[in-house]
């Protein structure tokens, strides 16, 4: 065959091959969002029913019905028939001004319970929770943005950071990292090491969910796994500002003021981002699929993590966590093999199993096929008994965390 026409018959080189359908994937993608945000491709929050408002606030619908009628509340929206329709920065608005009152009564108990924000004068610390995996597919970032918008949703200051180069959390949040983002927008942009970093405060970005602000992701942050080795190899004795483990927890600090707790979506590999937010948290969630082959992952997990956080440990590392779980995901109970395996966990570890597990669901998964979780979704979009299973599920894990979070602050 003549080497032109052999030329013309060999298939592109891979990396070509490779970028042109990550072009034509990313134009697709951004096809998608505008049809589904139009016009702006902007998400936004729906609204909420008296009675969610209710149950949020930690009221009765008749209370809150009261409070509406004294004019003493938020001037909300009213949907068809006259319904009261509230926004979560109206629900919060609602909180303060009962607290204001219990307060006002010397009911100091009271306001705690509807204004959650910790009080760092007594001693409540910003609570850095990581939820990691060494395996993919786990339901890791479905966990992370369901648990940080159900914080969010509770009054708590909220911030999400996105730690994955695949930038799954910034895409339930509206963001095509490959558009919308450029250089020094992740936390990568805060912790490298170069004079090219820039405060995390810069970066941080509002969301449309009240009290929940978020740090974006995309593959910049594969930089830092590159960055780490020469920065270790150039390090001179004692210079604490080279050690990867500390660099995450610094530009978090710089931001602490403002957040009551702090949810880490990791990687799913143990690299030196992975350690850098073990490093940096209070907390963490290990998400675990109830199969042999993800539980034998695991264990390779945990055998790595505890040599590698044992070397940051003897380079001076901090590691005292607050609470270790284990967060049993997709489970389908009624499958046999699954329930064994979660039933050899409970049996092996005890209480650092949660109780609640998160349900496998095409409630949730239909959420995703728009960008958008649970939360977000209303429920006449499915049927009530898919709908109020996946509901139950998902608040009962997130509860169950939002206590051992209150119970680190040293609250009832």
């Amino acid at each position: 065959m003549p080497e032109a026409k052999r030329q013309e018959t060999m298939p592109p080189p891979a990396d070509e091959a490779i970028a042109a359908d990550a072009r034509a994937l990313s134009a697709q993608l951004q096809a998608m969002r505008d049809r589904l945000f139009a016009p702006t491709s902007v998400k936004s929050l729906r609204h909420f029913t008296s009675g969610e408002a209710a149950r949020l606030v930690g009221v009765s619908d008749g209370y809150l019905r009261q409070i509406a009628l004294a004019g003493e509340g938020p001037e909300v929206a009213t949907g068809p028939g006259g319904r009261r329709l509230y926004t979560l920065a109206d629900i919060d608005a609602l909180r303060r001004r009962l607290a204001e009152q219990a307060i006002a009564k010397g009911n100091a108990a009271k306001a705690r319970a509807y204004l959650k924000w910790r009080d760092p004068s007594a001693g409540e610390h910003l609570q850095v929770l990581s939820v990691t995996n060494f395996k993919g597919g786990s339901g890791k970032t479905t966990s992370s943005v369901h648990l940080a918008q159900h914080l969010a949703m509770t009054g708590l200051r909220v911030l999400a950071v996105d730690l994955d180069p695949q930038a799954s959390l910034s895409a339930l949040f509206g963001y095509q990292p490959e558009l919308d983002l450029s250089g020094n927008d992740t936390i990568y942009g805060a912790i490298r090491y170069d004079a090219e970093a820039r405060p995390l405060s810069e970066i941080v970005r509002k969301t449309y969910f009240h009290n929940l602000d978020l740090v974006p992701g995309n593959l910049e942050l594969q930089e830092f796994e590159h960055a780490t080795p020469k920065a270790l190899a150039e390090r001179r004795p004692g210079d604490q500002a080279t050690l990867f483990f500390t660099r995450v927890q610094a530009a978090l600090a710089t931001v602490a003021d403002q957040y009551d707790v702090v949810v880490i979506d990791c990687p799913p590999q143990l690299g030196y981002l992975t350690l850098s937010a073990l490093c940096a948290s209070t907390s963490v969630i290990v998400t675990v699929h109830p199969q042999m082959l993800d539980v034998a992952s695991m264990s390779q997990f945990l055998f790595m993590t505890s040599d590698l956080l044992g070397v940051v440990r003897e380079a001076g590392g901090t590691l005292n966590f607050d609470f270790l779980r284990y967060l049993v995901t997709r489970f389908e109970p009624h499958d046999a093999p699954q329930a064994q395996i979660v039933g050899f966990l409970r049996s092996l570890f005890g209480g650092r199993v949660l109780t609640a597990a998160m349900l496998k669901s095409t409630a949730i998964s239909d959420a995703g096929l728009t960008k958008q979780t649970l939360y977000e979704v209303g429920r006449e979009n499915f049927s009530r008994g898919t709908y109020d299973r996946a509901m139950e599920s998902l608040e009962a894990v997130n509860a169950e965390i939002e206590q051992l979070i209150h119970r680190a602050w040293g609250r009832a």
